[in-house]
């Protein structure tokens, strides 16, 4: 299953919330650590998703200008026949 942004960074929070009310030291500690992680997957997420976007847009580009080259040679072609 593919995790989002919005998935990381909803777990990020709600360890930030533990972090936030936590009595102990060592609960804190860990909910932090928790929530430093979270965020840092939330971003590998983010910019995954925006180069996925990116590559797509590029294919995307490249199939119109490859139909657009295959209908001008096809128009040359009859033109020519």
């Amino acid at each position: 299953m593919s995790q989002t942004f919005e998935f990381y960074n909803t777990r990020a929070n709600e360890a930030a919330a533990e972090a936030k009310i936590a009595k102990l030291d060592n609960v804190r500690d860990r909910a932090l650590r928790s929530e430093a992680t979270w965020r840092g997957l939330a971003e590998q997420a983010r910019k995954i998703a925006t180069e996925r976007a990116k590559a797509e847009a590029e294919r995307a580009a490249k199939r119109e200008l490859e139909a657009l080259e295959l209908a001008e040679s096809q128009v040359n072609q009859a033109s020519v026949g």
